[in-house]
């Protein structure tokens, strides 16, 4: 007999990645799941060794399982383009480099794509695919998927979004995913379509709780954008976004004043050890997020 997941239980988000963990986050709130990530945890990442997106959502969601104690739901993902054979495939982020940078990522890909002469209208074709695995204490797993189909664009357009969603347009749309607003992507995203039906096979007897989702605008959001971003155009929409957050709920931050800012900001740069190795977009972006101060 297979488990079953309860109001109130406590599940592991089996990432590091903060996009991730946000975004399913966000999807498991309202049916009243307590999420809490592997490296809030202090739990090791480990080296995704496995041949498909089943098989490393499968390693890490067992693993996080066994080192808790507690259910655990992990996703492994990424970008498939059919005229590179799949790739980047189960490789989307090591294309991004050990800085996680996807703004090297992107540029790879649409240059592997010029190799193989596929910048033709509409674009190329691609997929984001999303295997996700629930895993028990005991061993037990489950497997929920998702896709989307869509075509490359280049240049990028936006800056919303994390990883390749700016290169992305998924199909009937005019607007990649790195275009639209927040909610709206991730209503028909992989990874909301792979939750979809993991929702329909463990949460069909819990009731929604009418917890709404966290704005894209508050702290959790933007720390996960923070962490993520890898283009110019991100940051600027991340700076939209803090400002606007910032004004809105001024109350809410340690750091509205200005001169308070400006002197987290210089105690931000004395104190992180990588500031040499972070891409400098994702950079600036932390510094604005921690002189600002994280709210409780």
């Amino acid at each position: 007999m297979r488990h079953a997941l309860a109001p109130g239980m406590q599940l592991v988000v089996a990432s590091h990645n903060a996009g991730k963990v946000w975004e399913i986050k966000q999807l498991i709130a309202q049916f009243g799941l307590e999420a809490v990530s592997a490296g809030e945890l202090g739990l090791p990442e480990p080296e995704e060794t496995e041949k498909t997106f089943q098989g490393n959502a499968r390693l890490k969601a067992v693993a996080a399982a066994e080192a808790s104690g507690l259910p655990a739901l992990a996703d492994d993902s990424g970008l498939a383009v059919a005229c590179l054979g799949g790739a980047p495939g189960i490789y989307s982020a090591r294309w991004a480099g050990p800085q996680k940078d996807f703004a090297v990522a992107m540029r790879k890909v649409a240059e592997e794509v010029e190799h193989r002469h596929g910048w033709t209208a509409p674009g190329p074709r691609a997929n984001f695919v999303c295997a996700l695995c629930l895993a028990w204490p005991d061993g037990e797993a489950e497997f929920f998927e998702g896709r989307v189909d869509g075509v490359l664009v280049w240049p990028i357009r936006g800056g919303r979004g994390f990883g390749y969603d700016p290169m992305f347009q998924p199909d009937g749309e005019d607007e990649t995913f790195g275009e639209m607003e927040p909610a709206r992507k991730h209503a028909m995203s992989h990874r909301a379509r792979a939750f979809e039906a993991f929702r329909a096979e463990k949460l069909v007897g819990l009731a929604s709780i009418g917890k709404k989702a966290i704005p894209a605008g508050a702290y959790e959001g933007l720390a996960a954008a923070a962490a993520n971003l890898s283009t110019a155009d991100e940051l600027v929409t991340f700076i939209a976004d803090l400002r606007g957050d910032l004004k809105d709920n001024a109350h809410a931050w340690d750091n509205a004043a200005v001169d308070n800012y400006l002197e987290a900001i210089g105690a931000f740069i004395e104190d992180s050890p990588n500031l040499e190795v972070e891409p400098r977009w994702r950079l600036v972006a932390k510094a604005l997020l921690a002189a600002a101060a994280a709210r409780s």
